[in-house]
């Protein structure tokens, strides 16, 4: 389990690697566990930094739409569509059931 240093015994780590269904070696066990120590150690110096003045963000970078004008321009009649579709009924396409 976690110990009051944060550090993350071999035996969890190797509860985690199973639930996981990862075979890990002690010594690849071991190396985890301080890498996973180092971690929750970052983490805890994240909580020490002062962010009340910060606005708040939902990414870290500007973040814009391409938009352009929409331009009604002329097109195909949907006469000369259904004209081309292999079969139709009325105003509309028919296709193959493919749902139950």
């Amino acid at each position: 389990m976690i110990s009051k240093d944060k550090s993350i015994d071999i035996k969890t780590v190797n509860y985690i690697a199973d639930l996981a269904r990862i075979a890990l070696s002690q010594e690849e066990a071991e190396i985890l566990s301080h890498q996973l120590k180092e971690i929750l150690d970052f983490i805890d110096r994240l909580k020490e930094i002062n962010i009340e003045d910060m606005p708040a963000t939902t990414h870290i970078l500007e973040v814009k739409n391409v938009l352009r004008e929409d331009i009604l321009r002329p097109s195909i009649s949907s006469a000369k569509v259904l004209d081309m579709a292999p079969l139709k009924k009325d105003n509309f396409f028919v296709v193959p059931k493919i749902i139950e």
